[in-house]
């Protein structure tokens, strides 16, 4: 069962281009087939991603 949906379906590309650009700027060899990287290096691209997102939204607030 697949547990990692997109909530809104138009995001999705975006959602890819984002993710690529992390890890391009961390290093992170992220391709079509990521099965290869560590959990580390995959997390590490998330993680970047969400304190990314959270900076965005709070700066918006202010």
């Amino acid at each position: 069962m697949a547990r990692n949906r997109v909530l809104i379906p138009e995001a999705r590309d975006g959602l890819s281009r984002f993710k690529a650009e992390v890890a391009r700027e961390l290093g992170v060899p992220f391709s079509d087939y990521n099965g290869d990287l560590t959990s580390r290096e995959c997390g590490s691209v998330g993680g970047e991603m969400v304190k990314r997102m959270v900076q965005e939204y709070e700066s918006r607030l202010k």
